[in-house]
């Protein structure tokens, strides 16, 4: 169980900012969990499949089936969430979700989706940096996880 001494704040709006990192963190942890789980799934699967049109008609199985499950769950995510899902993902993946993306449907899409992306301010190429940007964020998690918060 990870340890940390307890933060002290400078004021309310840092306290309410972190308030709102730990309540963003334990609704969209899990959902990159699920994420990590499902690629680790399909990566396997694929290794089973003999032929190119086999792998490409499982993806597009695999895709269509992730649109049905998450898009009711991502469309109630507000903005911060999405961009902190984005990091979560290249967390628990160990790839960025461009990585993903490309790797699954090809560069063009994963181009078309880092641009749809870049239009609402995000990126799909934002890494997780657990020792600077992120540090924050990395405490909240493994708490969470510990689940002491």
């Amino acid at each position: 169980l990870p340890v940390y001494p307890p933060l002290k704040f400078k004021n309310k709006r840092e306290a309410m900012r972190y308030n709102k990192l730990v309540y963003n963190v334990k609704k969209t942890l899990p959902i990159a969990k699920m994420v990590n789980q499902t690629i680790s799934e399909t990566y396997e699967y694929l290794e089973k499949l003999p032929t190119k049109k086999e792998k490409d008609a499982h993806i597009r199985a695999v895709e269509k089936g992730i649109k049905k499950q998450y898009t009711p769950q991502m469309k109630k995510l507000t903005y911060s969430q999405g961009k902190l899902l984005i990091k979560l993902v290249d967390r628990e993946c160990n790839q960025s979700s461009f990585e993903i993306v490309k790797a699954f449907f090809g560069p063009f899409k994963a181009g078309f989706y880092q641009t749809f992306a870049s239009i609402f301010g995000a990126s799909l190429k934002k890494d997780y940096d657990p020792e600077a940007d992120d540090r924050l964020t990395e405490r909240v998690v493994r708490m969470v996880e510990a689940g002491t918060l």
